[in-house]
């Protein structure tokens, strides 16, 4: 029912483009066209308009309105289907009456004529073609064109052409248009050619034979031209005329002249067929309107009433309990809103009394909902990770920022089983909670590292069991996880540097005196003992290695007592020519030269060690081949130094340890060269990161580009 005002819409715009007029119609046809185009298309878009406004009704149509569609529509189908009945019937009469008027076979006896006449033309253009056709390689006429010229024997040809084919004229062109020869039967003849037609210049340039008809102050004439070929070359055009006879010219016209007429005739007969149709359609379409204007008016008397008490209904269903009906009759309906006031009087008195019940009951809720929104704010704004659990392990709680410390997976909702998403990385927190559930105490405390993306955090639970909490019995596991992986690291880093600076000063003393004596007992008792060279490897090993413990020993004090750096501004093109100069020796280093202008706030000392630690280690792990490149490049307010290589690369289990004290890959290392150039990044507000552990190995040193503002505000 929804969608018929619709279809009725697209069916008047297809009758409107199926009536559209023709252009060739005119006068009082094209009127009456143009106003059932525009009663047409009224009414499409009064039905468009009203089959819209019932879709846009479908959830909650306007009371009363689906009855009104009915009725106006049932209306309207009751005078149309008759109009339409009517209309096609009067077409039909008006149509067999038109072709009684114009019989078939007079149709067909001008068609023969007129083919009859066309085809005494097609016989002429015939022969000429098929009698020029054997002059084409004619001696004559060859030797004419391609030597010296006999005017009277070529005139003499011509003639005699002109005599067997019985033609009018004659004429002899070379390939550039110019007249050669020229002979007619009856007149003078011209002294100037007439120029090429466009069938001769294709008969020049295609070499065939072309005819064409052209209409002469004597009538019409037939010209035809033959190319003349020598070999395969056309050398020049043989032209002819041949006028055609009068009385058949006349004849053949004639014709011509009554097949248009009947045309024309024929032409108008359809113009009074569609005078005839769109008269009866322009009253069809007013009797519509009429009767759809009728009918609206007729629905909405008889449905305003029953509009106006689905329209109350719908308000006290809404809450609207002030509603009443104005009881316009005395009739049946009358009586039905008189019983919807009485009815509404009634429920307005149930819900005042309702309505008291329920302002009591909200206050005695008002303090539980404001404990809980304050709790539920205080768990989005904490830092800390909060996870709380039923009994049965399931999720009842989980803030933000739990989601945003551990990074986790999709999955992890309120509902969820902890103990199945504890997998992989997260196994610890499921076994911290199962410690939890086990154990009688009523609070538990752990730490534990778990990896979060290319990260390794230390991270401290704290769990409580909640059994028989509140006045609602809450229970449950409750557990508060924190980040303390800076705090870790600055508590190794303190202990690492105080065990450094107690062996720095537990092994400094004895070193040099060790030193000494091997010195000592390698220049005095070198040629004094039967086994020189004996003598001389140990005495150096010992130098060896106690060399090899004071620079450990250095690094040992550089990483307890690192000095607070000395901030400049440098330019990064000073760092990368040092570096250049400094790694000379060996070809496979190679320097790539910064962007213009580009500075960074460093310690340039500190900044130069930082660099000969990862140009060493590079140089280290490509022995055996690859390169080593040095570059940097600009990266917003900060500047990267890159250091990669083309070695063997660094293992995956090396890469989380590779940047721990007294953590090392090689076999005669001290571990604390990446130590103390991080803790050098870190002092200088950057950092120092590996890219890639492999193909190519790459580190990175982030240095501001500017000073920081804690150094600003302590200059100021």
């Amino acid at each position: 029912m929804r969608f018929l005002p619709l279809m009725m819409a697209a069916a008047l715009l297809g009758g409107v483009i199926f009536l559209w007029p023709d252009p060739t119609v005119s006068g009082l046809g094209e009127l009456l066209a143009w106003l059932n185009i525009f009663l047409m298309s009224t009414m499409a878009m009064l039905s468009l308009y009203y089959g819209l406004r019932l879709l846009r009704e479908k959830e909650e149509p306007r009371p009363g309105s689906r009855l009104r569609a009915k009725l106006v529509m049932a209306l309207v189908a009751m005078l149309t289907i008759p109009s339409m009945t009517t209309q096609i019937t009067a077409n039909q009469m008006m149509e067999r009456g038109l072709n009684v008027w114009f019989d078939v076979r007079v149709d067909k006896l001008l068609d023969r004529a007129l083919d009859l006449a066309r085809g005494f033309y097609g016989r002429i253009e015939t022969d000429m073609k098929r009698g020029l056709q054997q002059y084409i390689a004619d001696p004559a006429l060859l030797a004419a064109v391609e030597g010296e010229i006999n005017y009277p024997a070529l005139n003499a040809r011509l003639s005699e052409i002109m005599v067997k084919e019985g033609w009018q004229q004659v004429q002899l062109f070379d390939p550039g248009e110019r007249l050669l020869g020229s002979v007619q039967q009856r007149g003078l003849e011209t002294l100037e050619a007439e120029p090429f037609a466009e069938n001769a210049k294709l008969a020049l340039t295609l070499g065939r034979v072309m005819t064409d008809l052209k209409v002469g102050s004597g009538g019409e004439v037939v010209a035809g031209f033959a190319p003349l070929h020598d070999q395969q070359n056309v050398v020049g055009v043989l032209r002819a005329e041949i006028a055609l006879p009068l009385g058949v010219v006349q004849s053949a016209r004639a014709v011509e002249q009554d097949f248009r007429t009947y045309r024309e005739l024929e032409r108008k007969r359809q113009s009074i067929g569609s005078l005839f149709t769109n008269t009866m359609l322009i009253i069809t379409l007013l009797v519509v309107l009429i009767a759809g204007g009728v009918a609206i008016i007729f629905a909405r008397r008889l449905t305003a009433p029953i509009g106006h008490l689905a329209y109350a209904l719908r308000r006290i269903g809404e809450g609207d309990l002030r509603v009443s009906v104005e009881a316009t009759a005395n009739d049946e309906l009358g009586s039905l809103v008189q019983s919807f006031n009485s009815m509404a009087e009634r429920l307005r008195q149930n819900v005042a009394a309702l309505q008291r019940t329920q302002r009591e009951l909200t206050e005695a809720l008002d303090n539980s909902r404001q404990r809980r929104l304050i709790l539920e704010k205080l768990l989005a704004s904490l830092q800390t990770g909060v996870l709380l659990c039923e009994p049965d392990g399931r999720i009842r709680l989980l803030n933000a920022a739990l989601g945003s410390l551990l990074n986790l997976p999709q999955g992890w909702s309120p509902g969820k089983d902890v103990n199945a998403l504890c997998t992989g990385r997260l196994r610890a927190i499921g076994d911290f909670l199962a410690e939890l559930r086990d154990q009688t105490q009523e609070q538990l405390q752990r730490e534990i590292d778990i990896s979060v993306g290319k990260q390794n955090l230390h991270v401290l639970l704290r769990g409580a069991r909640l059994f028989g909490v509140g006045s609602n019995d809450l229970s449950g596991y409750l557990i508060v996880m924190d980040d303390i992986s800076s705090l870790a690291e600055a508590q190794r880093n303190k202990a690492w540097a105080e065990v450094a600076q107690r062996l720095a000063h537990e092994i400094k003393n004895p070193l040099t005196p060790i030193k000494l004596a091997a010195e000592r007992l390698q220049r005095r008792f070198s040629t004094q003992v039967d086994h020189v060279e004996v003598f001389d490897s140990c005495t150096h090993t010992i130098i060896a290695q106690v060399e090899r413990l004071q620079r450990l020993i250095s690094d040992f004090s550089t990483l307890a007592r690192l000095p607070q750096p000395r901030l400049a501004e440098v330019p990064v093109q000073q760092l990368i020519e040092e570096m250049r100069d400094l790694y000379a020796p060996w070809p496979r280093v190679q320097m790539q030269p910064p962007q213009a202008g580009l500075t960074c706030v460093c310690d340039i000392d500190q900044i130069r060690q930082v660099l000969i630690n990862l140009m060493d280690n590079a140089l280290a792990a490509t022995t055996t081949g690859g390169d080593v490149t040095l570059y940097a490049v600009k990266a917003g307010a900060a500047v990267e130094l890159h250091v990669e290589d083309g070695g063997g690369g660094i293992s995956p289990d090396a890469v989380e340890h590779i940047f721990e004290p007294y953590f090392s890959t090689k076999a005669d290392g001290s571990g604390l060269g990446l130590a103390i150039a991080r803790r050098i990044a870190n002092e200088h507000e950057g950092d120092l990161v590996i890219l890639s552990a492999a193909n190519p190995t790459r580190f990175r040193l982030t240095l501001p580009g500017e000073f920081p503002q804690v150094s600003m505000k302590e200059d100021a």
